[in-house]
């Protein structure tokens, strides 16, 4: 299991940037980070997340 946001998931052995798309993330408008580590957007495509991995996305918005 992978805890996005507090979230379980079953989302072992795929990469980040998949699961940022199946959720409906723009990935050019969130950080994340893994186990408390921020992970640079050009690492989104080889981050392949781990059973026991805690995820949190945070996702910008436009305001005024």
């Amino acid at each position: 299991m992978v805890k996005i946001n507090g979230k379980e998931y079953q989302y072992e052995n795929k990469q980040l940037s998949a699961i940022l798309s199946e959720l409906n993330y723009d990935r050019e408008r969130v950080a994340v980070e893994i186990n408390e580590e921020i992970v640079p957007k050009v690492c989104y495509d080889i981050t392949i997340l781990k059973d026991g991995d805690i995820v949190e996305v945070v996702s910008f918005v436009g305001g005024g």
